[in-house]
């Protein structure tokens, strides 16, 4: 082999690596997601400083791969905190009460079911029960 067919061919082949890295960039790969968490169940005390924020309506914290958000005086909702677009961290608006993926758009109700996309899916939602100051977040 010749120096100008070695460099050919060396050329072919380093546009092949770089062509197959921009396709597999472009492509949305939902195993690269992060899972929603499972198997939960934790309590959080409301009177230490991590978490007295959601001794407001409208506070919003994240524990664990979960965002919780007090919704109402009586009410808090608990999703996971990956969009199901392309896992990004959503944001818990409580002007308007949705839970939003700055990313790309997506917004969710309090629920975890989807408003608009472009996610397809909803977020998973977790159970809660307020007792006292305790807060208990569970599948």
């Amino acid at each position: 082999m010749d120096r100008k067919e070695f460099l050919i061919n060396l050329g072919k082949g380093t546009a092949s690596v770089c062509l197959a890295c921009f396709l597999a960039s472009c492509t949305n790969n939902n195993n690269s997601i992060t899972a929603p968490p499972t198997n939960v169940d934790f309590t959080l005390d409301l009177t230490q400083s991590p978490y007295s924020t959601l001794n407001n309506v409208g506070g919003a914290i994240y524990k664990d791969g979960i965002i919780i958000a007090r919704i109402s005086q009586s009410t808090f909702a608990a999703l996971s905190q990956y969009c199901t677009h392309q896992g990004n961290t959503v944001l818990y608006e409580s002007n308007s009460h949705i839970f939003h993926c700055p990313a790309h758009g997506s917004n969710f109700n309090t629920d975890g079911s989807v408003i608009n996309g472009p996610a397809g899916r909803a977020l998973a939602k977790y159970n809660t029960a307020l007792s006292g100051t305790s807060l208990r977040v569970y599948s």
